[in-house]
């Protein structure tokens, strides 16, 4: 990653100099080199203050999103891609520098067609060392507790490969390549370039951010191995101050080397201690002896760490466990490994904790809808389907989901409910809806005839009045022989049937019920869901709860919430939730206070009950 910022900003092209006299220009290294550094060290100063600001902010948080399926097969990814970044010097030839997405795959497409020109020299010490190292660390796992010390095989690998090297010249005379001039001293500390800062900000926050997932999913590993816990905000603070302070020596951005940690555990070194002899160690080298290693082929470098990781090579049985055990942890350890090796350690990462939420969603979203019976003469409530002896209480269904209910499932278990109710809530609401539009109708026609005969009867009575005669109406009588209707007899003799005024205005009877609509009424008379799954509610939840209730409502049946935590009783009422039709009369504890209010207010008999917190299944 660093590597792409450099030859972005500071590309070869940009110092490529005329050699005197001549046509042919070629690279000044020194200065590209040197502002390359200058560069480097301002983006290890902007991903220290990013790591640093992050830790005291508390964001460490951030690594409970990384689950253990996608941190092996993010470092199981990162070890493919440290493989295939050796095999160059192991079959000692040169390949081109890539960055970006599918780099890993055009390094391995580019090591292998170049394998016809393959350094045999180089070769045969790396399979050399190799086979040696794996004998003595077999040898240290059979016979390594009877000895004092594990035998240090990576150190003695490096002394004696570069002794060889150096007397028997195998640079020279085969070709070798060598680790070469190790410069000697520290630089004096200098203040980071600002004018790279604007420049590279999205670049350091992206390293910050890679550089910290890295570190914390080693230490993951380690920590589950060991068995002890990473803090996450403290490994944050302190990769930050290492690059902040590191950047003012014009170091570049450090994490957690995979292949050196693993050497490092494979022989034993498990404490600070062992990173302050490396660091001391480290530290002599640049000052003191590093040109002593100066004839130690690369290759056997490349060995040792190809060895060392081996285990995580080991971290493809996950495969095969996981297949077993939990086909959705397959997928984030599938997606996250190819993801890695197609689009590299920054992107890949991206999408791994992308995925890995949505498989969250998706859960939430095909969750396990229950209808629950009570077990025997116990207040215990399991699912019908799975359980022989729990018979559901007649009238009444309890409903149950396994998962919380929010925006992206609400109306996934508005259906699951009414599809598990055993008949068609929406038709019955609808059917009651059409009825009612029909009743209204006829009222309406009923009154605006009855209101046209009153209109004739102060028509007749005003008639009779002007011209002094009176005409009798039988008010009592005729309604009894024809129907409803009445005769008057107007001036002119004629005979007209009116309705009496006492009915002209349809009679209020209440709200009209199923039986009263000539509907049949469900076969059940209360609902009852399960919420003790639910942990908060959003606004289209609590909306999607008034629905269900005006549904049931409309179609006579009650409905009630049990299980509700303090939390989510909260936030309901923070939603407006309740109201004169959804009061806290419809809230429970448990699923069996609600069966026992409605069988008692219904009439019916409940069976007695034996408290059994630990029920089994039957």
């Amino acid at each position: 990653m660093i590597g792409s910022v450099t030859d972005s900003l500071e590309p070869s092209g940009k110092y490529m100099e005329a050699v005197n006299g001549t046509n042919v220009t070629i690279v000044n290294e020194t200065l590209r080199d040197a502002a390359r550094v200058e560069l480097v060290g301002a983006l290890a100063f902007l991903v220290g203050i990013f790591q640093i600001a992050l830790g005291l902010l508390q964001f460490g948080f951030v690594a409970t999103y990384l689950s253990e399926p996608l941190v092996r097969g993010y470092t199981t990814a990162a070890s493919i891609q440290v493989l295939i970044s050796q095999l160059k010097y192991v079959f000692g030839v040169t390949v081109k520098e890539y960055a970006g997405p599918l780099s890993i795959i055009y390094t391995f497409l580019e090591v292998c067609s170049k394998l016809p020109n393959t350094n045999v020299g180089t070769l045969v010490t790396s399979l050399v060392a190799m086979v040696s190292i794996l004998l003595v660390k077999l040898l240290n796992d059979k016979i390594g507790k009877k000895l004092p010390i594990p035998i240090p095989i990576e150190l003695l690998t490096i002394i004696i490969s570069t002794v060889i090297s150096y007397f028997a010249k195998l640079n020279e005379n085969f070709g070798i390549s060598i680790v070469g001039e190790i410069p000697s001293g520290m630089r004096p500390p200098q203040a980071p370039k600002v004018h790279y800062f604007e420049k590279v900000v999205g670049n350091a926050f992206a390293i910050a951010m890679v550089s910290y997932v890295i570190a914390i999913s080693l230490g993951k590993i380690f920590a589950l191995k060991h068995g002890y816990k990473v803090d996450s905000n403290q490994e944050l603070i302190a990769l930050g101050l290492s690059n902040f302070v590191g950047s003012f020596f014009q170091c570049y951005s450090i994490s957690c080397s995979m292949s050196r940690s693993l050497v490092q555990e494979s022989t034993g070194g498990n404490s600070q201690v062992a990173a302050l002899v490396s660091c001391l160690i480290l530290l002599v080298t640049i000052l003191k002896i590093g040109a002593l290693f100066e004839q130690l082929p690369k290759a056997i470098l490349a060995s040792i760490i190809i060895v060392n990781l081996k285990g995580m090579f080991k971290q493809f049985r996950d495969i095969r466990m996981l297949w077993r055990s939990n086909v959705t942890d397959l997928l984030i350890w599938v997606v996250t490994f190819i993801a890695t090796i197609v689009l590299n350690l920054d992107m890949g990462l991206g999408v791994a904790v992308a995925f890995s939420l949505l498989t969250v969603i998706f859960r939430t979203q095909m969750p396990h809808y229950s209808i629950l019976g009570q077990v025997s003469t116990t207040d215990v409530y399991r699912d019908v389907a799975e359980y022989q002896k729990a018979e559901e209480i007649p009238g009444v269904k309890i409903f149950r989901s396994s998962a919380t209910i929010y925006f992206a499932n609400a109306d996934l278990y508005a259906e699951a409910l009414k599809k598990k109710c055993g008949f068609d809530v929406d038709r019955l609401v609808e059917k009651k809806k059409k009825a009612l539009k029909k009743k209204q109708k006829k009222d309406k026609k009923e009154a605006k005839k009855a209101k046209k005969m009153t209109s004739q009867i102060k028509t007749v009575c005003d008639s009779g009045s002007n011209n002094l005669a009176f005409v009798n109406i039988d008010m009592e009588a005729r309604p009894q022989e024809q129907g409803n209707d009445t005769a008057a007899t107007a001036a002119n003799g004629s005979v007209t049937d009116l309705a009496p005024q006492t009915q002209s205005q349809p009679q209020p009877s209440g709200k009209p019920t199923l039986h009263s609509l000539g509907l049949k009424k469900p076969p059940l008379h209360s609902l009852i869901l399960d919420l003790t799954p639910v942990n908060f509610v959003d606004t289209v939840c609590i909306k999607t709860f008034k629905n269900i209730f005006k549904d049931f409502q409309e179609i006579e049946v009650d409905v009630f919430l049990v299980g509700c935590h303090a939390s989510v009783i909260t936030q309901l009422e923070r939603g407006n939730f309740f109201s004169q039709t959804i009061t806290k009369q419809h809230l429970f504890p448990s699923v069996h206070d609600a069966v026992t209010y409605v069988t008692r207010n219904r009439g019916e008999s409940l069976p007695q009950t034996v408290t059994d917190n630990n029920a089994t299944k039957m």
